[in-house]
């Protein structure tokens, strides 16, 4: 069971939360991040690594995809066959499946169908060859595939891990991309996910076009010079929700993080204005999708590796003090909207760029939960942590102590100063909730 399932079962004993169904309970937020391990589970790496230093190479392999399972996920299957094994990692669209034999581990995954030889499909793959470390594209049996192999005996569970997940993630993103570089081929091997139900697609598909013109329509309302930093605040924070709110996937995904490249690439080579007209346009191409493509996009699936690599705490505390300092001028001119989004991004922009420990992700998704509860109401999430425009301190300190204490055997450190907490309005529960994060102390045990 989830945090946030432990949560609502201790919330929904209240008279004035409404039922959630557990349809609704299967709703996740944020990209997966495999930086949320239990301290038993980071053990067991410990124990894989030191058993291949013994030389217990099958012990050490069971003892390594223990650490890669995560058991909210059932994102890893390891069968036992002889003195063998045969393997399943889930990431996103794609099933990685392998063998490991006396000698030899080996791993494969399927990209896609292709009934008939292309010759700008196989220079794609050519070119993207020279780019892996670990793996390689092949072709076997019209199928276009990524491979991994090596000597069991040369695979230590750092080379099992960067290998896996090279192969994993760089399969996942490739299958997209080449079903919509490419008419001629054939999606396969994609039956398991889960596309969202009616309800959640059509919530998620309102807030997708909302948030989008809204933004749009104020940012047109400011002076796009002297307010660059405030525009640019409020179409990076609206990429970053729109990823973690919505998650999106396949080319939904791609162009989302397409048009956050279009801010960050070349920033030396065209002004904050120049950027944020890029963003502008990209946006409104954007929200002109049809809506069952849109909607073509929202499905749910498993993943084993996240996309994005861990970071020190510090670079998260970095952007939570940049944007309280950032934020102080739209404050001063009265620009409340501004302000809100500057701070959202202060924990938005590291949630989206980073793998994160679970009470980041846990205590941002609260966060969210204040911030835009209209949109957790319409999902059936009504956890009521504003009502009637005032905020349930009770619930929302019950909240925050139930992330805390989820993982204090791993973070000992790992406290609040809910004194410091400012239940007054909103805004100024969100500036006290960020400047408490800032101090958070992620030293592990």
């Amino acid at each position: 069971m989830g945090l946030f399932d432990k949560l609502l079962n201790l919330i929904q004993s209240d008279d004035d939360t409404p039922s959630i169904s557990p349809e609704a309970q299967l709703i996740r937020f944020g990209r997966y991040s495999d930086n949320n391990k239990t301290l038993a589970k980071t053990k067991k790496w410990y124990v894989a690594e030191d058993l291949y230093t013994a030389k217990n190479f099958n012990e050490s392999i069971e003892a390594f995809f223990d650490y890669l399972r995560d058991e909210n996920e059932d994102n890893v299957r390891l069968v036992k066959q002889g003195n063998g094994y045969t393997f399943e990692l889930f990431q996103g669209t794609k099933i990685v499946k392998g063998e490991i034999t006396e000698t030899d581990i080996r791993a494969h995954v399927s990209l896609a169908l292709m009934e008939k030889p292309s010759i700008p499909v196989m220079r794609r793959l050519l070119e993207m060859n020279f780019l892996l470390y670990y793996s390689r594209f092949a072709l076997h049996e019209q199928k276009l595939c990524m491979l991994f192999d090596s000597p069991k005996n040369m695979a230590s569970p750092s080379k099992l891990y960067y290998g896996l997940k090279e192969l994993a993630t760089k399969a996942d993103k490739q299958d997209d991309l080449l079903l919509t570089d490419f008419s001629t081929l054939q999606a396969v091997d994609d039956t398991h996910v889960t596309p969202f139900l009616a309800l959640e697609k059509e919530v998620k598909y309102t807030h997708f076009k909302q948030w989008i013109e809204d933004t749009l329509a104020q940012v047109e309302t400011l002076n796009q010079d002297s307010f660059s930093g405030g525009i640019a605040y409020l179409l990076l924070s609206l990429i970053y929700r729109l990823d973690f709110m919505l998650m999106p996937e396949g080319k939904l995904l791609n162009e989302i993080e397409r048009i956050n490249n279009l801010y960050w690439s070349n920033k030396e080579e065209k002004t904050a204005v120049e950027r944020n007209q890029l963003l502008k346009d990209a946006f409104r191409k954007l929200v002109q999708w049809p809506k069952d493509e849109v909607l073509n996009y929202f499905y749910r699936a498993k993943a084993t590796f996240a996309i994005t690599i861990p970071k020190p705490y510090t670079d998260v505390a970095d952007s939570i003090r940049s944007s309280k300092e950032n934020m102080q001028y739209y404050k001063d001119t009265k620009h409340e909207n501004i302000v809100q989004r500057v701070l959202e991004y202060g924990l938005a922009y590291p949630q989206y760029s980073y793998s994160l420990p679970k009470p980041v992700t846990d205590l941002f998704t609260l966060f969210m939960q204040v911030n835009h509860s209209s949109f957790f109401d319409a999902l059936g999430l009504q956890y009521n942590y504003v009502q009637n425009g005032h905020l349930n301190e009770d619930r929302i300190r019950t909240t925050i102590t139930t992330i805390l204490n989820a993982f204090k055997d791993k973070y000992p450190k790992l406290t609040m100063s809910m004194s410091k907490l400012d239940f007054s309005t909103i805004p100024n529960f969100n500036l006290s909730l960020v400047t408490e994060m800032e101090s958070l102390n992620f030293e592990p045990k």
